[in-house]
């Protein structure tokens, strides 16, 4: 167990820094100390403002959330894109280096092309084919460059309660519309927030801060495979919508990123090292509708 770290969540009002926050609130962690920034308090692409903050603020670990996730858009934004993605984690990484702190980042599925037909492996070969894979793995590669001590998490498919996202855009479409098309050859796994959170906050109690060297890549994502269809047709069903799913290829779906046609992660490396019980994807989807819908009571 690790004693008194002072860890810096960066991105914390999106997806998963808002359910770090959540747990933390709640009292998980209670042997270290948060501090939590969004892009209002902490610019991680302003060199002068990080290496400042870090030097009024002891900051013994960094769990980097902040991203730029708008995978269409990044196309032609490719400047905020890098700027976020790449840049920013290169001086966060740099920052760690000069002050001996390690450094967890949360990375994507989106750095493999999708051709493959079994899991990905941490050791499979890269190869993005947008923009926003492409950002994404040159953090990765940027990170390493700097020689950070830290952890990569690749992840997929995250949803939430908190932000926007493909489960609360299809409830809202469930509740507009009597059908709605998606597509259905698209492989990968649902990942809550929540889970990849409690993961991460897990990690850091089972790892020895003060004396971890290198750089390790793991794969997080819940547990189970399905389609894009099919988890839009899960989230109608546990939802009550009435909504008709029907089943679209992706050359039907217009869209200007390339997506992965497989990304499905392979999760032995973390859950051998780290002993985590992961959820299946259906079951914590149910437990977020179930969240989202006592959320909404309370309005």
């Amino acid at each position: 167990m690790n004693e008194r770290l002072t860890v810096l969540v960066t991105g914390c009002d999106g997806q998963l820094g808002s359910e770090l926050r959540k747990l933390v609130k709640s009292g998980c962690c209670s042997f270290c100390r948060f501090l939590f920034v969004d892009v209002n308090v902490l610019d991680i692409c302003n060199r002068a403002e990080v290496h400042n903050y870090f030097k009024t603020n002891h900051v013994d670990v960094v769990v980097n959330c902040a991203a730029y996730t708008a995978v269409d858009r990044a196309e032609s934004d490719s400047e905020a894109a890098f700027a976020v993605n790449r840049d920013g984690v290169s001086i966060l990484a740099e920052c760690c280096v000069e002050e001996g702190a390690f450094m967890i980042h949360v990375s994507t599925d989106y750095v493999f092309d999708g051709t493959g037909n079994v899991p990905y492996k941490e050791s499979c070969p890269v190869n993005p084919t947008g923009i926003y894979g492409i950002s994404k793995l040159e953090g990765e590669e940027a990170m390493r460059v700097k020689g950070v001590d830290g952890i990569i998490i690749r992840t997929a498919w995250l949803y939430s309660v908190y932000g926007h996202n493909f489960v609360k855009t299809m409830l809202r479409l469930g509740s507009e519309k009597e059908q709605v098309s998606v597509v259905a050859d698209q492989h990968g796994t649902p990942t809550w927030a929540a889970d990849l959170a409690v993961a991460i906050l897990h990690i850091l109690q089972h790892t020895d801060i003060k004396n971890a060297h290198g750089l390790e890549i793991y794969h997080y994502t819940d547990e189970g495979e399905c389609t894009w269809y099919e988890f839009a047709s899960a989230i109608m069903q546990m939802s009550g919508k009435s909504c008709q799913v029907i089943p679209i290829s992706s050359d039907e779906y217009p869209a200007s990123c390339h997506r992965p046609a497989y990304s499905v992660l392979d999760k032995t490396k973390i859950k051998e090292r780290f002993g985590l019980d992961i959820p299946m994807w259906d079951d914590s989807l149910q437990k977020m509708l179930d969240e989202l819908k006592l959320k909404e009571s309370w309005r």
